[in-house]
């Protein structure tokens, strides 16, 4: 299956993070909304594959995608998850969406390959989205 996906990820605690070649992030208490996706036919390039990766100990898992350190970290937990099966990439539009609604994103995360803004958007309150 393809498609993307968005992870709520709740942030415990304010905290600076050591978040790969973006340096040191600061994330505030509260929401963030990661966008993902996964295009690939099979192997870990599928939708079901790369979700299920981002649920795996951190001890299980080369620390490799800016998300993958953020999940690391003992403050953050995922609290949701939506799958959005589809043959068309619809990770940037999803992207630029919450752009507009978030109340601060993280520069440059996730969005290495692509020219959105970030692709992890904070919320302070996680209700005022839904």
């Amino acid at each position: 299956m393809k498609g993307s996906y968005i992870l709520v990820i709740l942030f415990e605690k304010e905290k600076s993070i050591k978040i790969g070649s973006l340096r040191n992030v600061l994330f505030s208490k509260g929401f963030y909304l990661y966008v993902g996706s996964a295009m690939g036919n099979t192997g870990s390039s599928t939708l079901l594959n790369r979700v299920n990766r981002h649920f795996l100990n951190k001890n299980e898992k080369k620390l490799h995608w800016h998300i993958d350190y953020l999940l690391a970290d003992i403050n953050s937990s995922i609290v949701k998850l939506y799958l959005i099966p589809s043959i068309q990439p619809l990770e940037c539009i999803i992207a630029q969406e919450l752009l507009e609604q978030c109340d601060d994103f993280i520069k440059n995360f996730g969005s290495s390959d692509c020219n959105c803004k970030s692709h992890l958007f904070y919320f302070q309150n996680f209700k005022d989205i839904l």
